[in-house]
């Protein structure tokens, strides 16, 4: 049988791409190697890890929080309980998405996909044939190479959600996106957490004066940091002992490492094919198209922030492509959430990249502590910070720190997606009392018009 496209992969690109090229009418098929459909993502990544996160929020608050609110409560934590209802949300998206590739008439192979020829693909030992191929097979944990993962007391990502208790003492090697959220999910539920960072500080992507804000609420919530230290050595022996650069030691039950993430590309037999690669990222031109024009790369095997919701961006546009369309695709709006609490969430440039790249810029602010949702609702640690152009206004970057960071950013990425200046978010009515305001003072403090601070 013979497809117009055959993507390699059901994650968060590669299921929306099939749905997507179907609807389009192409004749698809979307082929995944494992029995659940969704990826890392939605398997041992995103779903999960925000399910955890929630409900290790919801203890805490109940725990330390509730008091200030006149609330006495003294909760009971039943993880094996918190970890089924994770497991239960991701079935669901699970049949969710089969129900979406038999709704739109995609068909779902389960097998790993091996290049025979640029038209050819086999899995479980038959040939599959195709006009195009999409590969979207996403990326996997990079372990330290004197420190495998075992999922037992050497832990990657998916390991950190398939604990059985919480352990009394974790070290996290990385205070990367990953390591942040999964450390704070312990250290709410009573884990002692520490952090051992190569780099000098918290989320190196971060707008620098998010990262260290950020780093100070983490500080105030129990986690503790070695920054610009680097892991040398790692002994077995009941627990794990981690020696450093410096030669000082520290133990922990059980070490969660989150140095990065490298593309999947295992067995897809690339080399025969000469699909150039470049640091293990295949190459792509600015339509998706690799070395062989009829086989494309898209989501995080491909060069860019490995996002989920920038695959699925990507998922569409590659069918679109396939399908004679010319999608538009703005990378600088694209947002990224740090999903703590507070939520850290960004769009747009930093202020090191405006400054590397020259470009001339005014910056804006507005602290928490001065807006009236945050204050009575007891959640003051955070801020709002644009960057705009100096010429024009127009919105460059938008960094917040605040509750539902990941939500309001939202209004940031529109605005650089049209364009938008600092004096429309600054001349557009924002809600009272809401958290958003602090979107609007920090724009009215750009444009010279500051009222509550």
């Amino acid at each position: 049988m013979e497809y117009d496209v055959v993507i390699i992969g059901a994650g968060p690109g590669g299921y929306v791409a099939a749905i997507r090229a179907a609807q389009l009418g192409l004749k698809t098929a979307c082929v995944e190697k494992d029995p659940k459909l969704g990826g890392t993502c939605l398997n041992v990544g995103c779903i999960p890890s925000k399910s955890l996160l929630h409900s290790s929020e919801l203890y805490h608050q109940i725990l330390h929080g509730a008091g200030d609110h006149g609330i006495d409560a003294k909760p009971t934590l039943d993880f094996s309980k918190m970890m089924a209802r994770k497991k239960g949300v991701v079935e669901r998206f699970n049949r969710g998405i089969e129900m979406l590739f038999q709704k739109n008439s995609v068909t779902k192979i389960i097998g790993e996909a091996r290049f025979k020829d640029a038209n050819t693909i086999e899995v479980n030992g038959e040939e599959i044939k195709a006009k195009n191929f999409v590969i979207a097979t996403g990326s996997e944990p990079t372990p330290l190479p004197f420190l495998p993962f075992d999922e037992k007391q050497i832990l990657s990502s998916t390991g950190a959600l398939a604990l059985n208790e919480v352990p009394k003492k974790m070290v996290v090697i990385g205070a990367g996106v990953i390591g942040v959220e999964l450390g704070s999910v312990y250290a709410r539920l009573g884990t002692e957490v520490e952090f051992v960072e190569f780099l000098d500080r918290v989320c190196p992507p971060l707008d620098k004066t998010l990262s260290k804000e950020f780093q100070k609420i983490l500080e105030k919530q129990g986690l503790t940091f070695r920054l610009s230290t680097k892991v040398v050595d790692a002994k077995i022996e009941g627990d794990v002992t981690l020696t450093f650069e410096n030669k000082e030691t520290v133990t922990a039950e059980k070490v969660l490492v989150c140095i990065g993430r490298k593309p999947f590309t295992t067995n897809l037999n690339l080399e025969a094919l000469n699909i150039e690669t470049n640091r293990g990222m295949i190459s792509i031109n600015g339509r998706f198209q690799t070395s062989i024009p009829n086989i494309y790369a898209i989501g995080d095997v491909v060069d860019g922030p490995m996002l989920a919701h920038k695959a699925s961006e990507e998922g569409v546009a590659v069918a679109e492509i396939i399908a004679g369309e010319n999608p538009h695709l703005n990378y600088l709006a694209i947002p990224s959430v740090v999903y703590t609490f507070p939520e850290v969430a960004a769009v747009g440039f930093t202020e090191e990249e405006l400054k590397d790249k020259k470009i001339k810029y005014k910056v804006g602010g507005f602290p928490l502590k001065a807006n009236s949702r945050a204050v009575a609702i007891g959640e003051e640690e955070g801020v709002v910070k644009l960057l705009a152009d100096d010429a024009t206004g127009m919105l460059l970057g938008m960094h917040i720190i605040a509750p539902h960071a990941g939500e309001l950013i939202h209004e940031g990425a529109l605005a650089i997606e049209k364009r938008a200046t600092v004096f429309d978010i600054a001349n557009c009515s924002h809600a009272h009392p809401t958290l958003a305001e602090a979107i609007k003072e920090a724009a009215l403090s750009i444009v010279k018009k500051a009222i509550h601070i």
